[in-house]
């Protein structure tokens, strides 16, 4: 009976120092979110800082995130030779 207690107790000791380890972890990465946040809004602050002087100094608009594939048109009436890899 006593050494159930004993492991009883060792395993609640145990369950205690995973949960404040979990909690630590928890709070690194809550730390680490923020910290993020911070470093996009900095990136779009700078960003737009960037555009406004391009745009004093009459550059041309820079290149925009926002591309579109072209599509692959003709590639399917390209033969194929011997050996070749064919993703399909």
């Amino acid at each position: 009976m006593k050494a159930k207690k004993q492991q009883a107790r060792d395993s609640h000791l145990e369950c205690h120092k995973l949960q404040v380890c979990i909690h630590q972890i928890e709070d690194t990465i809550q730390e680490q979110h923020l910290i993020i946040e911070a470093l996009v809004e900095e990136k779009a602050s700078l960003l737009q800082t960037i555009q406004g002087l391009q745009e004093d100094n009459g550059a041309p608009t820079p290149f925009d995130d926002e591309w579109e594939e072209e599509p692959e048109e003709g590639l399917e009436d390209i033969p194929v030779g011997k050996g070749e890899i064919v993703n399909e």
